[in-house]
């Protein structure tokens, strides 16, 4: 399935070993990892970590929830399969999936799939629309780093603080120092690094493949994410905690070739995902992110001009998306819900050979 701006292939989980080992074997070899070439050519992988995903979903023993949903962040390169994070937009492929097989009662008009990650214990309600029993795949909406448009699906993400360390800010500041960098160290739906730009002498507007290329600003960013992972007290994967680079909102032009003008955001930013410069933005690091800007202090709040908006959007390599944020400041900043808007729709289904 295509959800959002991920690709994954979708397993119920009755499909699967229920031995982990077992089941990371299988996993890679369904992805076509580990690849030293870096294309997964031999799997259904796309040599990006955005379409390196597995998602296995399976009936919920919780009685406020109709689903579970594991998410698999399988390594291009590396023989690694990994269960840390969550991704948001694959959540909008889990609640197609979960009325496409049937694994929740559907009303027509909007159905509200209830779902929580096995990964993280967050709570997300995925509403959907259904016609006649069915979920549409045709409608308006558009993403940016998406072709063509799409049926609307909101996903929203409960109560999204302490995700992975248990607590909104794990170092109970929203500005820490790593060697003299000040970043912000927020675990919001997925423990984020943020560090500005400007401090470290990035280009925020740059394009992913030119942030790659500049081995001295990887190495640097490499260094404070697991430098920040410590500082979080949790184990730094390859794929949590990640690191954004933050700044103001300023023109860019997307991979698309359309120039955005800086009124178009709230924020610009670059995310690492996987050890690469991610295309667009990964959900859960765009939720962080407007969480990030309701704080009083920190990275992310000094690249905001003005008051922090209820409704976040954000300047990525493909262009601007938007994240709702519900929080309440009595007596300190608590996060209700944030949510966001997405399409998916499967691609094939059958049987992939091992």
């Amino acid at each position: 399935m295509r959800a959002g701006t991920s690709k994954a292939v979708f397993f119920a989980a009755a499909s699967l070993p229920t031995n982990t080992e077992q089941r990371d074997r299988l996993l890679l070899k369904v992805m076509g990892s580990p690849d030293p070439y870096g294309r997964q050519l031999n799997g259904m992988g796309g040599g990006l970590s955005s379409v390196s995903k597995v998602c296995i979903i399976g009936p919920s023993a919780a009685p406020e929830c109709d689903i579970d949903y594991t998410f698999a962040q399988v390594d291009v390169e590396r023989a690694v399969v990994d269960y840390t994070g969550n991704c948001g937009n694959c959540a909008a492929g889990v609640g197609v999936f979960a009325i496409e097989e049937a694994l929740v009662p559907t009303t027509d008009g909007i159905t509200v799939v209830r779902a929580v990650n096995t990964n993280t214990r967050t709570r997300m309600n995925i509403s959907v629309q259904v016609r006649d029993g069915k979920v549409p795949v045709e409608g308006s909406v558009a993403l940016a780093g998406v072709a063509g448009t799409g049926a609307p699906i909101y996903v929203e993400f409960l109560s999204p603080a302490g995700s992975v360390t248990g607590a909104l800010l794990p170092t109970g500041s929203a500005l820490d120092d790593i060697a003299g960098i000040p970043v912000s160290l927020v675990d919001a739906t997925i423990p984020m690094v943020f560090v500005r730009a400007l401090d470290i002498g990035a280009d925020v507007t740059a394009t992913p493949d030119a942030i790659d290329a500049d081995h001295e600003l990887m190495a640097n960013l490499a260094r404070l994410r697991t430098r920040g992972a410590r500082l979080m007290q949790i184990p730094s994967s390859n794929a949590v905690p990640k690191i954004a680079l933050v700044g103001p909102p300023l023109p860019f032009v997307g991979l698309d070739g359309a120039a955005h003008g800086s009124d178009a955001s709230h924020l610009t930013v670059r995310v690492l995902s996987m050890g690469r410069c991610h295309r667009a933005i990964p959900i859960t690091s765009a939720m962080c992110l407007a969480v990030a800007a309701q704080l009083d202090s920190g990275v992310v709040r000094a690249s905001l001009d003005g008051k922090p908006p209820d409704e976040v959007t954000i300047a990525h390599p493909s262009g601007v998306s938007t994240v709702g944020v519900s929080v309440s400041r009595d007596p300190t900043l608590s996060v209700a819900s944030v949510s966001v808007l997405r399409t998916a729709r499967r691609l094939m289904e059958g049987f992939v050979l091992v």
